[in-house]
């Protein structure tokens, strides 16, 4: 592999997730974008308490995310290798944490208008 493409980086995920996984996870991601985009737009504010809670899900999100992908690739953590394996194992953590933020974000959100 001599070039990082969109088509490699699709197929290796596909590879590891099988395809419909992969394809659920996207769309999944996708409308929970769309959703935060919408309670941004509706609320035109952040709140704050809201957002609080959020960011106190993070590291859920990030152990979550980690093992899901240890579970996906039949590996465990006597697996990792090297400074490679590390930084996207970091990696991983760092995308879980963010995207449970913005799911319970959206979720508060949509559940329970902020007042004003």
């Amino acid at each position: 592999m001599k070039e990082l493409t969109l088509e490699t980086l699709i197929a290796v995920f596909e590879e590891i997730f099988g395809g419909g996984l992969f394809w659920a996870i996207v769309i999944v991601a996708a409308l929970v974008t769309l959703a935060y985009l919408y309670v941004l737009i509706r609320d035109r504010s952040m709140s704050m308490r809201k957002f609080l809670l959020a960011q106190l899900s993070m590291p859920f999100g990030a152990i979550a995310a980690v093992l899901f992908v240890q579970v996906m690739t039949n590996s465990g953590f006597s697996d990792v290798g090297g400074p490679i394996d590390l930084i996207v194992l970091l990696g991983v953590a760092v995308v879980g944490a963010i995207g449970i933020a913005v799911l319970v974000y959206t979720l508060q959100s949509l559940m329970r208008r902020s007042p004003g």
